[in-house]
C-alpha cells in the first residue's frame, strides 16, 4: 500500500474481525466442537476461499520454492494452530474481554522480535502507546476486579505467542511473496497439521446436524479468519510489525463491545476509560514526532 494511513487502516478493519470471534467461536464449542476442530473450520475455510482468488486472479501466485517453505510453517503451525488452540480453550474458560487482554501481551513479544531480527527501533513513542493501550486493555478487561485460573493465564499467554510470530514470520514471507500467497500457504499448512488430529469427521457430523454451529462455523470462517488475515497481512506490507502489533489493540475494544450486545457482559467505568486508553494509544502512534519544520532560508 503507497498510502500510509490505507495500511493503517486495513489493520484496524482487521483487528475488527478478529474482535468478533468469540461471537462466532462460542455457540461453535456449545454444540461440540473442540478448539482444534474449530481452528480446522477456519483453516478449511481461508484455503477454500483463497485458493479459489488465486485460481482467478493469478495461478503463478501458487508457487513457492522448497526452501522458503520454512516461513509457512512458522505462520501455519505456529501462528495459528498453537495461537488458535490456545485462544479457543481461553475463551471457553473465561470472558471474551479478559481473553482478550491476555492476547494482547501479543504485542510485547513482536516488539522484542521485531528489535533482534528487522533491527525496528524501540522508540519511546512506541513504548508509551503500548503502555497506555495495555493499560487500556486491563480496564477493558476487568482482569483487575476478578480472579483467574492458573490454566488460563498460561493457554492466554501462549495465545499472545502465537499471535506474535504471524507479525514477525508474516513479514519475513511477505520480502519474497505475495500477501495472497502467504496467507493461502499459511492455512494450508495448518489444514494438514489438524486434519490427523482434529477430528474432521466428528466436526462435519456436528455442523450437519447443527444449522446455527453451521451459520456461526461460515461466519467465523469468513468474517473473523479469511478478511481479517487478508488485510492484516496487507497491512503489513507497509507498517512496521511492532506499530501493526500495537494497532491491533482494536481488537479487544470489539471483543469488549460484541460480548457486551450478544452475551451481555457487564460495562463498567474503568472498562469505558480503558476504552478511552486505546483509542488515545492508537492516536499517539499515528502522530509524526522528531520532524522538525524548517526554519526561514533553509
Amino acid at each position: 500500500m503507497k498510502k500510509p494511513w490505507l495500511a493503517i487502516a486495513a489493520i484496524l478493519i482487521a483487528a475488527s474481525g478478529w474482535g468478533v470471534i468469540g461471537v462466532f467461536s462460542r455457540p461453535m464449542s456449545a454444540a461440540g466442537l473442540s478448539p482444534l476442530q474449530t481452528t480446522l473450520v477456519r483453516s478449511v475455510t481461508v484455503v477454500v476461499l483463497m485458493g479459489a482468488l488465486l485460481l482467478v486472479k493469478d495461478r503463478a501466485l501458487f508457487k513457492v520454492k522448497l526452501r522458503d517453505f520454512w516461513m509457512f510453517l512458522g505462520t501455519g503451525l505456529i501462528s495459528i494452530v498453537f495461537f488458535n488452540v490456545c485462544y479457543f480453550s481461553t475463551i471457553q474458560m473465561t470472558t471474551l474481554a479478559t481473553a482478550s487482554i491476555l492476547l494482547y501481551t501479543a504485542p510485547c513479544f513482536v516488539m522484542l522480535m521485531s528489535a533482534v531480527f528487522f533491527k525496528e527501533r524501540i522508540t519511546a513513542q512506541k513504548l508509551a502507546a503500548l503502555a497506555l493501550a495495555f493499560a487500556g486493555c486491563v480496564l477493558v478487561s476487568g482482569i483487575t476486579g476478578g480472579a483467574i485460573t492458573p490454566r488460563a493465564l498460561l493457554t492466554g499467554v501462549g495465545a499472545g505467542f502465537g499471535y506474535a510470530t504471524y507479525s514477525i514470520f508474516g513479514k519475513v514471507a511477505l520480502q519474497k511473496y505475495h500477501t495472497f500467497t502467504v496467507i493461502f500457504y499459511t492455512f494450508v499448512v495448518s489444514t494438514v497439521c489438524l486434519l490427523p488430529v482434529a477430528g474432521p469427521g466428528e466436526a462435519c457430523s456436528i455442523l450437519a446436524g447443527d444449522g446455527h454451529a453451521a451459520l456461526m462455523a461460515l461466519g467465523l470462517g469468513i468474517i473473523s479468519t479469511f478478511m481479517p488475515y487478508v488485510f492484516y497481512t496487507t497491512g503489513l506490507e507497509s507498517v512496521e510489525a511492532g506499530k501493526a502489533s500495537v494497532l491491533a489493540f482494536a481488537e479487544p475494544m470489539v471483543a469488549t463491545i460484541s460480548g457486551i450486545l450478544v452475551y451481555h457482559e457487564k460495562l463498567h467505568l474503568m472498562n469505558a476509560a480503558g476504552i478511552g486508553l486505546i483509542f488515545i494509544a492508537i492516536v499517539l502512534l499515528n502522530v509524526p514526532v522528531g520532524k522538525r519544520a524548517p526554519a526561514k532560508g533553509e
